[in-house]
């Protein structure tokens, strides 16, 4: 390995370092009553690494929070959903949704600091959801609409959206329950894909339900 190898593999880590450092702290503590001084400790760097890798505080609260979550389940954009098949298109769906549940422990660093944000914010969930969560709820309502054949979206298609969606975050918010309810069912790789299997396979369900019903509504 080169010498400018071994740079930029140190920056790297001293970067990764900040950002589990800060996830940690700011999830403890919340924005205001961190400190970068603790975050450094934490991470063995100095003051200066944080203004060169993120600018200021704010900066690498920003990146603490979106990188914790690999920038978010799904990466899949509209086009992605087109012309597959449902189950294909909803399994897809989950997998991309669900993959960060892998992470374990920083996972779980980056959900508490979600519930503070929402408690404490300082508008960085109000741009995840502009920039991450709505497409994707855009994107579920795509694989909806295309089966159901509709031009547009209705407030039943959204309340089906929502309901299916709500599967999948309830593995995300409601990890402490699950953890003393049935803790293997988070515990590895393969048991996250089999769970994005069965949530795909319930929503198959659930949407061709709505599919029946609007078809009965049709005919009365």
């Amino acid at each position: 390995m080169t010498k400018s190898a071994d740079n930029q593999t140190e920056q790297g880590n001293a970067r990764g370092c900040l950002i589990m450092a800060a996830l940690r702290i700011f999830a403890e503590k919340g924005f205001g009553s961190a400190t970068t001084r603790n975050i450094c400790e934490l991470a063995g760097t100095n003051i200066s690494a944080i203004r060169y890798y993120f600018g200021d505080k704010a900066g690498l609260y920003r990146a603490a929070f979106t990188e914790s979550m690999g920038g978010l389940p799904c990466h899949s954009t509209l086009d992605t959903f087109a012309n597959l098949p449902l189950p294909e298109a909803l399994h897809l769906f989950f997998r991309e949704f669900l993959e960060p549940l892998k992470k374990g422990e920083e996972l779980r660093l980056a959900m508490k600091l979600r519930f503070r944000e929402m408690i404490e914010p300082t508008g960085v969930w109000q741009q995840e959801i502009d920039a991450e969560i709505k497409p994707q709820f855009d994107a579920l309502l795509s694989i909806i609409k295309q089966y159901l054949k509709l031009e547009s979206s209705d407030d039943d298609m959204q309340r089906l959206a929502f309901a299916i969606i709500g599967m999948a975050v309830h593995f995300y918010v409601g990890q402490d329950v699950i953890a003393i309810i049935a803790p293997h069912l988070l515990d590895t790789a393969e048991e996250i894909d089999t769970l994005a299997e069965r949530l795909s396979g319930y929503a198959v369900a659930m949407i061709e339900s709505e599919a029946k019903r609007r078809l009965m509504d049709n005919d009365l």
